[in-house]
Parts: structure tokens; sequence; C-alpha cells
């Protein structure tokens, strides 16, 4: 079946897309250098700037992100290819600052890549960046190497926790404490229905049979090792809440986020009751839920599926997810 959706160009979707963000969200971002997307009133310099990148085909993330309260720069690359590392560079020189930059990097090869060459080449300018690496996909096994974990949806709690750390006034070595341990006691965990095509050229991304899913597959169609056939809603959240507490170490008497992230072709229907299965498993083990989210951070075109994004939370991280954020696609009021 041909691909149908509203295009233009193949070749010039990205820059489309960027500057409709931009015209959408005109009081909060703005395009610069092509493809960096930075706040419409940036901060002071004296607070930590928070960088984040990677390839487009995943919108609302990352460039949806930018604002008051998160991220204050988001470089895109070409659809799920992370951009080269000389173009994140640029958006480390464009905030340089005394109090530092943290640079949040996916771990995905191609963002890992990227990362390595815009650290070497900020070292060389002189300009204080330190990383984050964002590995809670726990497709591969509680147990397994961070380094086989990718990073997936989960990185954009991490960054609401980081860049309400920033807007505080912290150091970066303080707002990488607050990272770290939240990162700690996260954990996302996919599932798929249907895979997507590629913008660009119609190719699917991955293969599902239609009456199979897959439990942990990968934001690009990598195979997660879980294929069955269909399941219930309920079935399959007592599945992936089983797996996402035992990582996340929740016990009875703990604080949790909840999110249920849409790969893009999910209904809103679905994820609420999906969220409402995840919700009674969770109170059933005396775990209670600070406000979540049931709706698209993260997606992959039009793969039907989510993403459910489970974190312990402490008093500090609570209310760091529940500060003041002003972006295209994250809004609170504090």
């Amino acid at each position: 079946m041909p691909m149908k959706k509203f295009l233009n160009n193949p070749e010039t979707l990205t820059a489309e897309m960027l500057e409709g963000l931009a015209l959408a969200y005109s009081d909060k971002v703005k395009v610069v250098n092509e493809r960096i997307v930075v706040r419409a009133q940036p901060k002071p310099q004296d607070k930590v700037a928070l960088v984040c990148f990677g390839g487009t085909g995943h919108e609302p993330a990352m460039h949806g992100f930018v604002g008051e309260g998160m991220a204050d720069a988001a470089v895109a690359g070409d659809v799920f290819a992370a951009p080269g590392g000389p173009k994140v560079f640029e958006a480390l020189e464009l905030l340089n600052r005394p109090a530092g930059i943290i640079l949040l990097t996916l771990n995905h090869n191609g963002d890992r890549m990227s990362a390595r060459k815009a650290l070497r080449l900020a070292e060389k300018a002189g300009i204080p960046v330190k990383e984050i690496i964002v590995q809670e996909d726990i497709a591969p096994g509680i147990d397994a190497d961070p380094e086989d974990r990718r990073g997936l949806g989960g990185c954009i709690p991490l960054m609401k926790v980081m860049g309400a750390a920033c807007e505080q006034g912290k150091s970066i070595d303080e707002v990488l404490e607050i990272g770290k341990a939240f990162h700690s006691h996260l954990a996302t965990l996919s599932v798929a229905l249907k895979v997507a095509t590629h913008p660009q050229n119609g190719a699917e991304i991955g293969t599902l049979a239609d009456d199979e899913m897959e439990i942990g597959m990968g934001q690009h169609g990598e195979g997660g090792g879980g294929i069955m056939k269909m399941q219930s809603a309920d079935a399959t959240v007592k599945i992936m809440v089983e797996k996402l507490v035992a990582a996340t170490k929740l016990q009875a008497g703990d604080r949790a986020l909840l999110i249920i992230n849409g790969s893009g072709a999910t209904t809103t229907m679905e994820m609420l009751i999906c969220y409402r299965a995840a919700a009674k498993e969770l109170a059933g083990r005396g775990i209670t839920l600070m406000n979540g989210i049931a709706d698209e951070l993260l997606t992959v075109q039009e793969m039907a599926g989510f993403q459910m994004i489970l974190a312990k939370v402490c008093p500090t991280c609570e209310a760091l997810l529940k500060a003041k954020a002003n972006t295209p696609y994250w809004t609170c009021n504090g």
C-alpha cells in the first residue's frame, strides 16, 4: 500500500516541520542555524544550560520540549538519524556560559558518536560541558549492561527534572547529581502492534504480523525479543508493570511517576485504558502515583503501541517535575 502522509518534498520535510514548530509556538521557540531550536527568551548566563539532540520523526521529542523549565536547545538531525557532531557543537557554542552546559545523549550508536565528537570540539574550544547518557530501556533485561540499553521516552521526564534544577540556579554538578539519581530509578518498556513507515521513502520499519505484538521493540523498529500473540490492555500492562517495578525497585509505600507515551497511532482512548490498568496494578502493590501523563511525548511516526515509563520519585524530584515549565509540549504552572 502506498504511503499516505501530508508531506511535500521528502528532502525538505525536516526544515518545514521545524519552521512550523517555530511559527506555531513563536512565543516559546525559534530556529537558528537551520537545525537548532532554542528558547525564544534565553535564560540568564549564570544558570546551567541543558542541550539535547536527536533525529526527527519522533515529534514532539526532542525540539518540542525547548523552553522555560526544560531544554535550552535541541539539535535536529535527519529522519531517524542523529545530527552530526559539528552541528551539536554549534549548539554548545551558542550556549557557552560560565555556569556550564549539560548535554543529554540518548544511548544509540549514532547519538553517542555525535556526542563524542561534539564534546571533543567543546574541550578544544574551552567550553565547559558535562554529559548525561539516557539508557533506561529495560527490554534487554533488568540486569543488562547499561551500554546495551537504549534511550527511550524516559528522556523527557529526565529533561524536565534536570531543566527545573537548572532553572533554580543549581550548579552543574548539582544538576547532574539530581539527574543521575532520577535516572537510577527510571525505566521504560515499549510495546508495538504495528510498525511505522519512513516518511522519506515509505519503507516499513520492522515487521509484525496482524495478530502479533512485540514487547520491547525499539523506536526505530529494532527487535525486542518479545513477540507474542495480541493480548488485552490489562494483560499487556500486567506483563510490563511487573518488569518495570522490578527494574525501578519500587516497593509498597513508594511514590512513582507513570507515563503512557503513545507511539504515534495509538488513540487517547487506548492510552487512558492502559494508564488505568497500570495505576490499578501499582496500587495493588501499595505504590502511590503523582499526577501522570497519557499522551504522545516521543513517537515513531504512525507506529501503533506505547512506551510505559515508570520512575520512583523522591520529594525533590516530584517538586522538580511539578515546577513551572513553558515549552510547546510540556506546560505547567508550578
